[in-house]
């Protein structure tokens, strides 16, 4: 459901169910096994580019996240949808500042009127390169731990994502699709009925054994 909430979110990553085996009774001949929820594991596969034309609008293609400032500390994101604030800061929608590869806010020049980002980061006006948005990538992506505004924390230690593209005037769509997420809900509640009605059913088996069992006697 969480997946279907956020088929149009920019950038979001879905996430699966993971599950294990939990055995109750080890040993002897008919050990007893159940499944048990372990945890989430999320979905890391780039998802579709769409073309915007708002230069202040960007995607990464390949690995790697944008760096923000936000009041809880740098967070991370693929969410390329930003803007100006008034103080000429490029921000996220949400108002945070992206940050360049040397981790300060990026500021436009007052007198600029046209902003250019070539592929590998470097955002520049009429007058010339202002900056270069800093684009990280982490060994181990499973450290990243959600955050407000479809962000990520992480304390782990964060990697220049060389081989990255920034393109401009695209944003990276959400990887979830729709149909696919929608029929794995209806066979979730398919599963979840027939398991009712086979419960329900071993329950009106025993009562009615125990009900034959207590005439006779």
């Amino acid at each position: 459901a969480n997946n279907v909430a956020n088929s149009s979110t920019p950038a979001f990553k879905g996430e699966r169910m993971v599950f294990r085996e939990w055995l109750l009774r080890e040993g002897g001949a008919a050990p007893l096994a159940f499944v048990q929820d372990w945890g989430t594991a999320r979905d890391l596969r780039q998802g579709p580019l769409s073309h915007t034309g708002n230069k202040l609008d960007l995607a990464l293609q390949g690995e790697g996240y944008f760096a923000i400032e936000t009041p809880e500390g740098v967070r991370y994101t693929r969410n390329g949808r930003l803007q100006l604030d008034p103080a000429r800061q490029i921000v996220t929608s949400a108002g945070h500042p992206v940050l360049d590869e040397g981790g300060a806010p990026i500021v436009i020049p007052a007198e600029a009127r046209d902003i250019s980002v070539s592929r590998d980061g470097t955002v520049a006006t009429e007058a010339g390169p202002v900056a270069r948005i800093g684009v990280l990538r982490f060994e181990n992506e499973s450290a990243l731990l959600p955050a407000s505004d479809g962000t990520y924390v992480t304390d782990a230690p964060a990697l220049p994502a060389e081989g990255t593209k920034v393109l401009q005037g695209m944003v990276e769509d959400s990887n979830v699709q729709p149909i696919v997420e929608i029929t794995r809900m209806m066979q979730v509640a398919q599963r979840y009925n027939s398991a009712k009605e086979m419960v329900d059913g071993e329950d009106e088996r025993i009562k009615t054994a125990i009900d034959r069992l207590a005439r006779v006697a």
